[in-house]
């Protein structure tokens, strides 16, 4: 069974009003990924992702490049406790 991964995301850049949190859970979920968004009132993105580690590094990849409206300028990861999520959520 592969190592379960889990890490804290902040994504810097135009990432509110562009449909990032919804993209994220879809992205998330197709790699079976557990875990939450959602937007900072700094205007940022937080992201908690938790998975077998291969598909944790592959959806950091993804965050890089985000939804079509976005321009994501940095990606800041620290690996964090599993938080134990059941599935992928939206918070507000």
């Amino acid at each position: 069974m592969a190592q379960i991964k889990a890490v804290a995301v902040q994504v810097t850049g135009r990432v509110q009003g562009v449909c990032f949190r919804a993209w994220t859970q879809v992205e998330a979920q197709i790699r079976g990924l557990v875990g939450w968004v959602r937007n900072e009132a700094d205007g940022t993105v937080r992201v908690h992702l938790e998975g077998p580690a291969p598909e944790v590094d592959a959806m950091l990849a993804a965050l890089h490049r985000g939804p079509p409206a976005a321009v994501v300028r940095e990606v800041k990861a620290g690996e964090v406790a599993p938080e134990g999520a059941a599935t992928f959520a939206i918070r507000r």
